[in-house]
């Protein structure tokens, strides 16, 4: 009989798949990505030919149709190679979901195959460079004007800002707070958007991210995902999804780091035996492989609850998120103390990814943000 917290065959050939793709062609190359800032577009339609563009898109709009958890898996194998290509992927993934679950029948004829394909890649734009966590009090406006909106202002932090062709951007069309915020599908080329400086970054140096402006952009009526006055429910729904797979991905990278400080300790010898003898190295790695576990037990239960529509798919996504996260850098900080000196060079991979998993806990809500969904879940019964 299977076991409820085991992977069922289906999901191992998946996780497999997409293993041996990050092995061929992510692992080899992400050192250099990360150094010379190098953004794969062609890696992304690579992976995209394996169905990783819509990993969660029906199938009836091009997509794999699969859960959360297989996307989660999918996520956490290319976060082995590269976290910061994974996490991109994972965020053109959270933009096509929104325009396949909420749009109109035309907007997803005209948008997902070419985005499931990865001929054009999607931006999800929430954040301003005046809010950030406080995300309800967003000011880019969008007024009707006949069958068009007219939208101005920016956006902030966007991953694939200047070189993604498709942005899912939140807009107030209404009053404020949540309820006056709708979702605009907008193209790279509509007159009147620009893009700021690439960000100068401390990791993720493998994708673009820039500020995202709007002067004056009229953009089409039937863009719009969703009703007027929905946004805010939709932007929070992509979320529930990009939150567990920025986890898979601090679960992937962290996977990587124990593995390579498990090796590294074995062969690094001193006072005449190997350190991985040392009875204190011996329980950091156990502490290290309890908590990673711990961690990634969490995160699967939260994505089979996000598939299913349970009713605490939200904190237990905000958790899973929060834990794998904190794990994460927690266990990528120990093998760079593992690998001493070592550690802090760039000729080992430790140190990318001590620096890719440090803004996992940052965005798609905050750590602290985080916390203070599962505590309001929790004080509201």
């Amino acid at each position: 009989m299977t076991d409820q917290f085991d992977l069922t065959e289906e999901q191992r050939a998946i996780q497999d798949m997409a293993a041996k793709f990050t092995a061929d062609a992510i692992t080899p190359h992400a050192a250099e990505w990360d150094e010379q800032h190098i953004f794969p577009r062609e890696t992304v339609r690579a992976a995209a030919a394996l169905g990783f563009g819509g990993i969660y898109v029906s199938e009836d709009a091009g997509g794999i149709g699969l859960g959360r958890l297989e996307a989660a898996l999918i996520m956490e194998a290319m976060a082995y190679g590269c976290p910061s290509t994974s996490a991109f992927i994972s965020i053109h993934n959270m933009a096509a979901w929104m325009i396949d679950r909420f749009g109109p029948a035309d907007l997803k004829a005209r948008y997902l195959p070419s985005m499931v394909a990865c001929e054009k890649i999607g931006s999800y734009c929430l954040t301003e460079p005046g809010s950030g966590s406080d995300a309800a009090a967003l000011k880019t406006k969008a007024v009707r004007d006949g069958d068009h909106y007219v939208v101005s202002g920016s956006k902030a932090f966007i991953s694939g800002g200047g070189e993604n062709e498709v942005y899912v951007v939140m807009v107030r069309t209404g009053e404020d707070g949540p309820k006056g915020i709708s979702c605009l599908v907008i193209d790279k080329d509509m007159p009147g958007v620009t893009f700021g400086a690439q960000e100068r970054k401390l990791g993720w140096h493998s994708q673009p991210t820039a500020q995202v402006n709007f002067d004056g952009v009229r953009v089409p009526v039937a863009n719009r995902v969703g009703a007027e006055g929905e946004g805010f429910r939709i932007a929070m729904a992509g979320l529930d999804g990009g939150r567990l797979n920025i986890g898979a991905c601090s679960l992937g990278g962290a996977q990587r780091c124990l593995d390579e400080a498990v090796r590294y300790t074995k062969e690094r010898k001193q006072f005449g035996q190997p350190i991985a003898d040392f009875q204190s190295i011996q329980f950091t790695l156990a502490d290290m492989e309890t908590e990673l576990q711990a961690a990634r037990m969490l995160l699967y239960a939260a994505a089979v609850k996000v598939t299913n529509g349970a009713p605490d798919k939200t904190k237990f996504a905000a958790m899973a998120k929060c834990l794998a996260t904190d794990t994460g850098s927690s266990v990528v900080d120990r093998a760079l103390q593992l690998h001493g000196g070592y550690g802090y060079l760039q000729d080992y991979p430790i140190e990318r990814f001590w620096r890719d998993l440090r803004v996992h806990r940052i965005l798609e809500g905050t750590n602290e943000i985080m916390r203070m969904i599962t505590s309001r879940e929790l004080l509201r019964q």
